[in-house]
């Protein structure tokens, strides 16, 4: 065989290209990240030695845990149903007005890019605020009470919900929404009968989730004021009486469990 082609197949096989090392990227990002978890550390004071050094101060803390004292279990567990109460209504207030901001808030959704802008902007800020702070805000409105906590555990919900609403809605499959359009239907009522029914499981599903959040947090809204457990929780521990706090801690603990299992079960219904 003679010409060109006998001079590529005659020569010698072709190289691989060089492969490109990523050894000095690796440890340039290692070194990186170390520097900035030793400040971070710095930042935060982390002395693990001293936790070391004073451990037997937990262990006088935990004593007190052995004498419980369940004098007044009766009061606990009515403030654990107001706490339940608290995040129950704060959920569903949450639920009701997180729908359409979320709406607001899907790309694919929003009538105008203005409002769509101006809803994920509201999304950043509820979100930003704890329940916390908004339920200690709503305290000096409202007075002292559980409906502040209500409050304060709905505008933070309200925030975190329509966020994940609206990303949910805009992974979601508009065939239905965009057929039913083009019949000639209005938007609210497309959304209603096209978009609604295919979204609402997990809507209602990533409700639940969050009604067990706010139980939990809310255990702490006494601290301010917002009525709950959480006030009964404060005092023992201002007053350093643990058998009283074991208690409360040991009644809070078994009606979380309770809702965690309760809200798993209907989740799963809801599947």
């Amino acid at each position: 065989m003679s010409g060109p082609l006998a001079g590529i197949l005659g020569g010698p096989p072709p190289q691989a290209p060089p492969r490109r090392s990523d050894l000095g990227r690796n440890l340039l990002a290692t070194v990186a990240l170390a520097v900035v978890l030793g400040m971070a550390a710095r930042v935060i004071e982390l002395r693990p030695l001293e936790l070391v050094r004073d451990v037997g101060n937990i262990g006088i803390f935990l004593r007190g845990y052995l004498h419980p004292s369940f004098g007044n279990i009766g009061e606990y567990s009515w403030q654990c149903v107001v706490t339940v109460c608290i995040a129950l209504w704060g959920t569903l207030l949450a639920f009701f007005i997180s729908v359409p901001l979320g709406l607001l808030g899907a790309r694919n959704l929003s009538p105008h890019p203005v409002l769509y802008f101006a809803a994920r902007r509201a999304m950043d800020v509820l979100r930003a605020v704890n329940e916390f702070v908004f339920a200690l805000m709503f305290v000096t409105a409202v007075g002292l009470g559980p409906f502040a906590g209500v409050l304060g555990i709905a505008l933070h919900t309200w925030g975190s919900a329509a966020k994940f609403f609206a990303d949910h809605i805009e992974n979601a499959n508009l065939g239905p929404f965009d057929a039913v359009r083009t019949t000639g239907a209005g938007r609210l009522t497309t959304i209603a009968y096209a978009l609604v029914p295919d979204v609402l499981p997990v809507l209602l599903s990533t409700t639940l989730f969050w009604w067990e959040f706010n139980v939990r947090a809310s255990t702490v809204l006494g601290v301010v004021g917002a009525g709950g457990i959480g006030q009964e929780l404060k005092n023992s521990m201002d007053l350093l009486d643990f058998p009283r706090l074991f208690t409360i801690i040991a009644v809070i603990l078994v009606v979380v469990t309770v809702l965690d299992q309760f809200s798993g079960w209907l989740r799963r219904r809801l599947a």
